[in-house]
């Protein structure tokens, strides 16, 4: 009997042997001029210079085997898969022809933040669709806006589309992936990614995460209908030590055992010890650790398949250093 996994292992493989241009790559870097272009206005923290950050970070010779790649638009029916038609309109309607236009007080519009949430969207898409064909091993996609907040008809904590939650589905759609989990280290928790995959049994959400803090959710009793989320909330002031324990007693053990197909990372760096939104104590090294951990678990279960996306981290220096110790890791195959 041909099992669905071993019916999923051999579709990629004949994807990539079809792929002319199918040649393995380590990892690949996602980025898209609109993200400079989105600008909620003076002193929003989700400011273009957080993506300019991290290209010149990535300058050094270090990082010279990085494949780079521009971000394309989202096709309108990937995003329909998650969101509502109400949202999109709700969008079209707000964005502004000139100057800004406050969708509420924690999202702010300029006339190109719709295109740069496609294309966040897009590159999320992109990327799953680079791993899924063996065009690389992982990924990491630097756009803005993010994403974990946003609800199926609801943008919100800057968040327009929710862009994990967007890629997993295509990635289900596509390539018939059975089992996703993401894995959420954001200082603040995924509430959108969380209620979308709340009923989902082969869909795994874990998150570490300041509580309380926003959005309020995130819980340790909030485990989905299937025992399928796994929540590690953390205090105020918790550095590097608390937030390892709970990747060892809490999320990597839960991840091991769900046996995922792929896995997405919801790579926020506001845990950072000197970032302005978060209470969090933790350095690059963090987050370079975090990274070799999961990969640990993606060699083994999944053919080293990871997606990372990235979410928060407003000071722009410190997430430009946090986001070079996480592709270090990630290059490391």
């Amino acid at each position: 009997m041909i099992t669905r996994r071993a019916a999923l292992t051999g579709l990629i493989a004949t994807i990539a042997a079809q792929d002319l241009k199918a040649q393995t790559k380590n990892t690949l870097f996602l980025s898209a001029k609109t993200s400079f272009l989105h600008d909620p206005g003076p002193g929003w923290p989700d400011r273009p210079n957080r993506i300019t950050s991290i290209l010149d970070a990535l300058k050094t010779p270090e990082f010279a085997g990085l494949v780079r790649q521009e971000a394309p638009s989202a096709d309108t029916q990937c995003i329909l898969r998650v969101h509502t038609q109400q949202l999109i309109r709700l969008l079209e309607k707000a964005t502004p022809k000139t100057g800004f236009s406050a969708l509420d007080h924690d999202v702010t519009l300029n006339s190109h933040s719709l295109t740069a949430a496609i294309e966040s969207a897009g590159g999320a898409i992109t990327a799953t669709d680079a791993v899924m064909r063996g065009v690389a091993h992982n990924s990491f996609v630097a756009t803005r806006p993010p994403g974990h907040h946003a609800l199926a008809n609801q943008a919100m904590g800057f968040c327009l589309f929710n862009n994990v939650a967007i890629a997993a589905v295509h990635a289900r759609e596509r390539y018939n992936v059975e089992r996703i989990a993401i894995v959420d280290f954001d200082v603040h928790h995924g509430n959108g990614v969380q209620d979308f995959f709340w009923n989902d049994k082969n869909t795994f959400y874990a998150s570490t995460h300041q509580m309380p803090l926003y959005p309020g959710t995130g819980a340790l009793n909030e485990t989905g209908a299937f025992n399928n989320i796994v929540n590690a909330p953390l205090r105020r002031g918790d550095c590097g030590d608390q937030f390892q324990e709970a990747l060892k007693t809490r999320i990597l053990p839960g991840l091991d055992n769900f046996a995922p197909d792929l896995i997405f990372l919801c790579a926020g760096f506001d845990a950072h010890i000197h970032d302005p939104l978060g209470g969090l104590r933790l350095l690059e090294e963090d987050f370079r650790q975090v990274t070799l951990r999961i990969m640990e678990i993606a060699q083994r279960r999944c053919h080293n398949r990871i997606v990372s996306l990235l979410e928060g981290g407003y000071a722009p220096q410190d997430l430009a250093s946090s986001v070079a110790a996480h592709i270090k890791a990630l290059m490391d195959v």
